[in-house]
């Protein structure tokens, strides 16, 4: 299975699954929309892969963090311009990223995620 048909399979999963909480889903609808852009640049080459290991690690962190925040069950407001402002933060990231002009060499296989 490739790492985007995996991709959009967590996706999936990821929006079946649902939340009680409206302002959760909306954290998890950007966590799946910047994964699936950082698997796009991987797939056209916009993203190098020590750049898509840094994108998803970062991913990881909100992810890291969301669940840290969930820990007492809801999101504060607070809790949620946190979460918002590690998004932006990621989203400015993968922006950046995708147009740095840095490519993969055509020549050389692609190697890992």
């Amino acid at each position: 299975m490739s790492t985007l048909t995996r991709t959009i399979a967590l996706a999936a999963a990821m929006l079946a699954a649902g939340t009680a909480v409206a302002s959760a889903h909306s954290v998890e609808d950007r966590q799946i929309k910047q994964r699936l852009a950082i698997e796009q640049g991987r797939q056209t080459g916009s993203i190098t892969w020590l750049e898509g290991r840094r994108l998803r690690a970062e991913q990881q962190r909100i992810m890291r963090m969301e669940r840290i925040l969930k820990a007492d069950g809801h999101l504060s407001a607070s809790d949620r311009r946190i979460l918002a402002q590690m998004q932006n933060d990621a989203r400015r990231h993968i922006v950046a990223e995708k147009t740095d002009g840095r490519r993969r060499l055509g020549f050389l296989p692609r190697v890992g995620n």
